[in-house]
């Protein structure tokens, strides 16, 4: 199975999900994420705000980055090699570059189990 990483701009916290007005794609990707860790499939991601190492350890991230700057992200590396920038990957994405059958996502809204909209109680402070 290949190995899947993604390389996200700077965000409150390690998903992107947190605060009072959550972006419906952070949601719906983190949602794809564990459904593909649920499969069996390797993704590692990462947050420019809390992991730079992990940017500054990665030719192909420090290429797109001194091109694009943090607009081109997010950027996915599958097995090392660029797959996909400035967009998030749908479930039919990463099944395909982990190998596993096409799944619809059966993507729906998703709410915060805290019914507040966000991991930061909808406080605002992230």
């Amino acid at each position: 199975m290949s190995v899947i990483e993604v390389f996200e701009p700077a965000m409150c916290c390690s998903t992107g999900v947190c605060g009072p007005d959550v972006p419906q794609e952070l949601v719906s990707f983190s949602a794809d994420l564990e459904w593909l860790r649920s499969q069996g499939g390797q993704v590692s991601r990462y947050n420019l705000a809390s992991e730079p190492a992990a940017f500054a350890g990665r030719p192909a991230v420090l290429d797109l980055l001194q091109v694009s700057g943090s607009q081109g992200l997010p950027l996915v590396l599958v097995d090392g090699a660029v797959a996909m920038a400035g967009r998030y990957p749908g479930r039919d994405d990463l099944a395909r570059w982990a190998r596993l059958a096409p799944q619809p996502s059966g993507r729906a809204p998703l709410t915060m189990a805290n019914g507040t909209g966000g991991c930061c109680g909808g406080s605002g402070s992230c």
